[in-house]
């Protein structure tokens, strides 16, 4: 089963990481014009011969702990999944975080004379559950909920390595997520937002969402606003720039909320639930600091039947039209257009 999939934000970079149980697969999809396809070629060359001379240095021990968060975790949110049913890949020894693996599809399968298919395939101890791209397009953020501290994990395609900002165990992560512009990485646990400075290598701020157990996290394209979801069906606005509590919590779901998604350009926001409903808000973000945001409920989608209790599991927005994509346990993909 494919757990998670996640384009490559950067417009001259076509690559598409799809989390596949223990591994994730990194694929070139060769998708733009002839110039993308050489930039992601020199990519993965730059990344296969990095990782060579790591593997030179290190003995092949890829995975470094940094210095992340040193406090300790709270009690009631601490979980590293030590007492879970989980299947452990022995080829990767316990003490590194993964083994990267370079792979060549051949001359068959090619694309402005680059080669197009899985390129990279980067394999953990157990399942792999969240993927998400920095908006530079060259760090790739992952979560392994069952591996304790090493359960964040943070690869750099250009240099092919892989780093474990934490020491201890933030918690049972459920999502993870890169800040748009500056280098805060945003940790959802199972009650709490936790946002980490990558250079300085310390706690910024914990957000107290309110709700029993998160599900989802989306971050605003200005950085300064939090949207979260949560198995007791709200929705959870923060602003980053009043509060570590809700701005606004709202409960327009029957079922538990799966996923988010903010417009890249549009005051859109959107919400899937297992109630198989899309909800569609407007989602005003003003530059002025004294005027809050504005979010009112425009329309409910309706387009997916709940199989096995299970609704809607994903929603995107197109980049640049008012469109919004969404998947469900029912097997179905619908795009919405003119929302």
């Amino acid at each position: 089963p494919v757990s998670g999939l996640a384009w490559n934000p950067s417009s001259s970079i076509n690559l598409l990481a799809a989390a596949v149980e223990n591994k994730v697969i990194i694929i070139a999809t060769s998708t733009g014009d002839k110039d993308s396809c050489e930039m992601t070629a020199a990519l993965l060359k730059s990344s296969a011969e990095q990782y060579a001379q790591v593997v030179a240095r290190t003995g092949g021990e890829i995975g470094e702990e940094g210095a992340g968060e040193k406090e300790e975790s709270d009690q009631e949110d601490r979980g590293d999944g030590e007492n879970e049913s989980v299947k452990i890949d022995d080829k990767v020894p316990a003490k590194v975080v993964c083994k990267w693996h370079f792979l060549h599809v051949g001359n068959k399968q090619q694309r402005h004379g680059c080669e197009v298919g899985p390129r990279i395939e980067i394999t953990f101890r157990a399942t792999v559950t969240t993927l998400s791209w920095h908006h530079k397009g060259d760090y790739l953020g992952t979560v392994v909920p069952s591996a304790g501290a090493k359960g964040v994990s943070v690869h750099q395609l250009s240099k092919g390595r892989t780093q474990a900002p934490f020491t201890k165990s933030p918690g049972l992560v459920q999502s993870l997520s890169f800040h748009p512009s500056r280098p805060f990485l945003f940790v959802a646990t199972q009650q709490y937002v936790k946002i980490y400075n990558l250079v300085e290598q310390k706690l910024v701020k914990k957000l107290i969402s309110g709700v029993k157990w998160i599900s989802s996290m989306a971050i605003h394209s200005s950085g300064d606003h939090c949207l979260i979801g949560s198995y007791d069906r709200r929705v959870v606005w923060f602003d980053l720039d009043l509060s570590s509590t809700p701005y606004k919590t709202m409960k327009y779901h029957q079922q538990a909320v799966r996923a988010l998604a903010y417009h890249p350009k549009y005051p859109l926001m959107a919400s899937a639930s297992d109630d198989g409903n899309i909800h569609i808000f407007h989602s005003a973000v003003y530059s002025d600091l004294t005027r809050n945001p504005l979010i009112v409920p425009l329309k409910v989608l309706k387009g997916h039947k709940t199989t096995k209790k299970i609704g809607a599991t994903a929603v995107q927005f197109h980049p640049k039209q008012p469109w919004a994509f969404s998947g469900g346990g029912d097997g179905v993909i619908n795009c919405f257009m003119d929302v």
